[in-house]
């Protein structure tokens, strides 16, 4: 009888420990899922603010972005070799938006037709809104 309880003790201790280590396993496969704050420079209208409202399955990502200027779905996305390309259809044009995700905050660039600027962002914690 004590045999058994030992058993089922261990036998439980390692199905915790396996079923704990899931969710970090899937953060590291897609990194990007999330919420980011965002900021864009070099903007006719300035710096601005936006959050990248993100969800990623392998390589492709998909979403939406919110900024002062209005909300609207990402056109395309991708991600591969921590470089995310997304595509944002306007009525002013294609925004194209490439960063480099380096330890958990992403940096990189923005075009618009002829306006170009860099722009940065944090993933925000998963219980912010």
């Amino acid at each position: 009888m004590k045999r058994n309880f030992i058993f089922i003790s261990v036998l439980i201790g390692i199905m915790v420990l396996f079923v704990a280590g899931l969710a970090p396993a899937k953060d590291k496969e897609d990194p990007l899922t999330g919420t980011w704050s965002c900021q864009a420079k070099g903007g006719p209208e300035g710096d601005m603010p936006f959050t990248l409202y993100l969800q990623q399955a392998g390589t492709n990502v998909d979403g939406s972005v919110s900024s002062p200027l209005g909300d609207t779905s990402i056109s395309s996305g991708t991600f591969k070799s921590d470089t995310l390309e997304i595509h944002i259809d306007s009525p002013d044009g294609e925004y194209v938006l490439i960063a480099k995700l380096d330890k958990g905050a992403l940096s990189g660039t923005w075009t618009m037709s002829t306006d170009k600027g860099t722009w940065e962002g944090k993933k925000q914690a998963a219980d912010s809104k």
